[in-house]
């Protein structure tokens, strides 16, 4: 998602990091460039209008023209003015006496019920005991989805078929989640393909029963424009607390994000990211403002890191880099555990001035590096991963052919591994930094 909007906005910038003092003139044609960017997007008109005209403002009132980097000025109030757009981080309000409700609201197709599931295994993960509530009785096969949902996270799903009406399913959910100590209840309610009054009404019989602690507006992100209209109704309706963009891994223009925060006031809380249970992402205004100025994001890297490394592993990998122990059957189980942070691109572009680099690569080309060197690694015995030396020519053309690749290939990845268990010894050694550079003379 933001990915055409980062591209577009990031070359504004560089024409105007061009020159060395900047005109009003170019100051304006720099934020024309940012507003075509926003609406391209598909960011609401009125929002692209208010956002340009406040950095338009700041960027010639502030005397920025006059500084001696005015271009860096430009890109600093834009940053500050996109995170002000964006909102402030929001968590979700989980206080006040146990069983707390949330209730899910939005159109059908948003992503709900993949979002409730979701949102089940984010309360676990903070110690709650959640109920999931099946009360979508319209779509076909809703609740079936949400009990095969519950049944892959281990968490326990009330449904009592669709023939009972949806208010009382969340009435009777809450009962039974105050009944048999459940901390927190998550309503999967029904969506429609568009806004009606029966849904409206539906919706507000829902939230006087159960009185929800939030009551969360799921958006799509491919929505676009509709987004605004979508989330203001449902606002005005039901009093919307927060929201929750999905499907932002698609090929979304991000606009509904920008739009419908801006729009209805209220602050976006998560974002799912994928398809599996644990793809959901806290929203942080500041971080994805950076992104899409091309600032990368290593804060939510670090944390996608620190969830998906045990530190027992991450010691016993150090200790081995140490004593130069560090083999390839060590090296292709971190390749593993890299890819599940996510995709490579995604991660290569939150470290800052990465993205400019992934640019100008195939877009699958850092994702082919890996299957290749996965390929090769899988095809050794174990043997020869821990002891790659003993690979003769006779065993590299079997690697090769088991692999798929080509005896060069192999030659590659071996030669490569060699001088990063050389770099190891010497960073070991004492030597340090002082041991990979070449002497100056």
């Amino acid at each position: 998602m933001f990915e055409s909007l980062s591209d577009k906005v990031q070359e504004a910038f560089r024409k105007l990091s061009g020159k060395g003092r900047l005109s009003e003139t170019d100051v304006k044609t720099g934020l024309r460039d940012v507003r075509l960017a926003l609406l391209e997007a598909d960011v609401n008109y009125r929002v692209v209008k208010d956002f340009t005209d406040r950095v338009a403002e700041r960027a010639i009132g502030e005397g920025v023209i006059r500084s001696l980097t005015p271009a860096q000025m430009v890109i600093k109030i834009v940053h500050e003015e996109l995170i002000s757009l964006l909102g402030e981080p929001a968590k979700l309000d989980l206080g006040g006496t146990p069983p707390v409700v949330l209730m899910l609201v939005g159109l059908q197709g948003s992503g709900k019920t993949t979002m409730a599931a979701k949102l089940a295994v984010h309360l676990r993960k903070l110690g709650h005991r959640p109920l999931l509530v099946a009360a979508d009785t319209y779509r076909p096969a809703a609740i079936q989805q949400l009990e095969t949902l519950g049944r892959a996270i281990d968490i326990t799903v009330h449904s009592e078929g669709d023939r009972v009406a949806p208010p009382r399913i969340c009435r009777n959910g809450v009962d039974r989640a105050r009944r048999e100590g459940y901390t927190a209840v998550l309503l999967d309610t029904a969506g429609r393909l568009q806004i009606d009054d029966t849904m409206m009404s539906e919706l507000e019989s829902i939230r006087e029963l159960t009185s929800p602690r939030e009551c969360l507006l799921v958006v799509d992100s491919m929505t676009g424009q509709e987004a605004v209209a979508v989330a203001e109704e449902f606002n005005k309706r039901i009093g919307v607390t927060g929201l929750l963009l999905t499907k932002v891994d698609g090929d979304a223009r991000g606009g509904a994000a920008l739009s419908a925060r801006s729009v209805t006031g209220v602050p976006i809380k998560f974002m799912g990211s994928g398809e599996k249970p644990t793809d959901l992402e806290p929203f942080y205004p500041d971080r994805l403002a950076s992104r899409i100025l091309g600032m990368g994001d290593m804060l939510t890297l670090i944390e996608r890191a620190e969830a998906t490394f045990d530190q027992k592993q991450a010691a016993d990998l150090e200790r081995k880099m140490r004593s130069s122990a560090f083999t390839l059957e060590d090296f292709i189980e971190q390749l593993h555990a890299v890819k599940s942070m996510g995709p490579l691109n995604d991660l290569l572009e939150m470290i800052p001035g990465m993205s400019q680099v992934t640019k100008q690569l195939p877009s699958d080309a850092t994702e082919r590096g890996l299957k290749t060197t996965e390929a090769i690694i899988s095809s050794m015995t174990i043997q020869e991963r821990r002891a790659p030396r003993i690979i003769n020519a006779s065993r590299r053309r079997r690697i090769a052919r088991g692999s798929g690749t080509s005896v060069q290939e192999v030659n590659n990845l071996l030669r490569q591994f060699e001088q990063m268990q050389q770099m190891m010894k010497q960073l070991q050694s004492g030597r340090g930094m002082r041991g990979l550079m070449p002497r100056l003379r």
